[in-house]
């Protein structure tokens, strides 16, 4: 019958939104205004965060303007699976620092009707893509590129500039370690 093949208005349809951007851009500020209109529509959701970022709170997602959203730490992408259970909509923050596995778990959640918001700088301080970043990008059906203002010129900015000689890929930092470059001025200081 043509009705058994057809969708329900009112189902349940999983997608990927990724909001990136640089440093200092408000990326965080938009994952928890997204997760926060969820909430007041009486969705239930999950935010989960990598078990590494304690800079502003151990449990909490945090913007740099002091807003926040309970969230859940986990260590790995896959502790995300098992915890997503019965959600309409499930955020990740700083999505850059989870291992590769987070793009399959991203697609097994949209897989099954949930609505993934993922959070995360697409480049590191070296000017290259971050982690799982790029992939998620690819995937995404929705896509929210933010962007700071440059620190020494004033145009937009979409670089994280690293101010120390610390060459780890992972530095957790702030203001004291970072500032949001455009393209010439990062160029410009990575001379």
């Amino acid at each position: 019958m043509f009705l058994e093949n057809t969708i329900h208005p009112h189902a349940r349809k999983g997608s990927i939104e990724v909001i990136c951007g640089s440093m200092f851009s408000g990326k965080t500020e938009e994952l928890i205004r997204r997760m926060k209109r969820a909430q007041f529509a009486k969705q239930k959701v999950e935010i989960f965060k990598p078990a590494i970022d304690t800079r502003y709170d151990e449990v909490k997602v945090v913007s740099h303007d002091s807003n926040s959203i309970h969230s859940t730490p986990v260590p790995s992408s896959s502790n995300i699976l098992l915890l997503a259970n019965d959600v309409t909509v499930v955020g990740i923050d700083e999505a850059q620092f989870f291992d590769e596995g987070l793009v399959s778990v991203c697609n097994q959640l949209a897989d099954s009707g949930v609505r993934v918001i993922v959070a995360g700088l697409d480049m590191d301080y070296l000017g290259k893509p971050f982690g799982p970043m790029p992939a998620l990008l690819a995937i995404a059906e929705y896509v929210t590129k933010v962007h700071a203002i440059c620190m020494r010129c004033g145009n937009l900015a979409n670089h994280s500039h690293r101010m120390t000689d610390e060459s780890a890929l992972v530095l957790l930092g702030e203001t004291n370690n970072y500032e949001p470059l455009c393209r010439d001025c990062f160029t410009e200081a990575r001379k």
